[in-house]
């Protein structure tokens, strides 16, 4: 099950990229996050952490 990061919701506080055990999570042009899909291996700590709710399974 796959991840993805609302870019209209992520506020770029960058909390997931610092939790993600695999070092997944990177910032975007734009100051957000996103989720690299080939590396994510859908464990959800990055959901659990984010203080928006902007991460959600795809």
């Amino acid at each position: 099950m796959a991840y993805k990061i609302d870019p209209s919701k992520c506020i770029g506080c960058h909390t997931c990229m610092g939790v993600c055990p695999v070092a997944a999570i990177s910032m975007a042009a734009d100051g957000k996050c996103v989720i690299d899909q080939s590396k994510c291996i859908s464990c959800g700590t990055c959901a659990s952490i984010c203080p928006v709710g902007a991460i959600a399974h795809e």
